[in-house]
């Protein structure tokens, strides 16, 4: 319940006006960190849903598979520069987007990834990582403005945390890979 208590102040607090105009002005704060931090509200909040549903989870999401699945469409989707743009112009989306990243990506997440084997999960890492570098590019080679509501060079500043971004995975990867993380058990 703890968890629960904290993931919904947590996604509270991101709602507030002040805190969403503040985290929505900038883009890469926007995309790196509100919706990061909308997931992980999701993901706090996901223990009570677990423990309340427990037939539900077991039912659609045995093997964790069709969680990581909805994770990963509804992350990819809020990725997309138009779905950003749409969140900061339309009341509808605004809202989808604070309900829809942590119930249909931090809930499944959490759910999902204890299911999960060890190739599968760095299997998502990589997954990520390309989508990053692919996205990284996307981002700072326009030659036009992608949102409309961002300057390009707050998309260039956005393209060049994705690559950041896909560098940590891929040091992450290599580093799981060279050391066995047994060892330290």
């Amino acid at each position: 319940m703890n968890q629960f208590l904290t993931g919904l102040i947590m996604l509270i607090a991101l709602m507030l006006p002040p805190v969403a105009n503040l985290m929505e002005s900038v883009m890469i704060i926007h995309m790196h960190m509100q919706m990061p931090m909308l997931v992980i509200a999701g993901f706090f909040m996901a223990r009570l849903f677990i423990e309340k549903f427990p037939r539900f989870f077991e039912q659609y999401n045995q093997n964790g598979v069709p969680g990581i699945l909805l994770f990963i469409v509804i992350v990819s989707f809020w990725m997309m520069p138009r779905t950003m743009d749409e969140a900061l112009t339309n009341y509808g989306m605004e809202v989808f987007k604070f309900m829809s990243l942590p119930l249909l990506a931090g809930v499944p997440l959490r759910d999902s990834w204890k299911k999960l084997g060890s190739a599968a999960k760095n299997a998502l890492f990589v997954l990520f990582a390309v989508l990053f570098l692919a996205l990284g590019w996307l981002y700072i080679q326009a030659n036009s403005q992608l949102c409309n509501n961002y300057l390009v060079v707050d998309q260039i500043i956005l393209g060049w945390g994705f690559i950041t971004a896909a560098i940590c995975i891929v040091i992450y990867l290599v580093y799981s890979f060279v050391i066995d993380p047994t060892q330290y058990e």
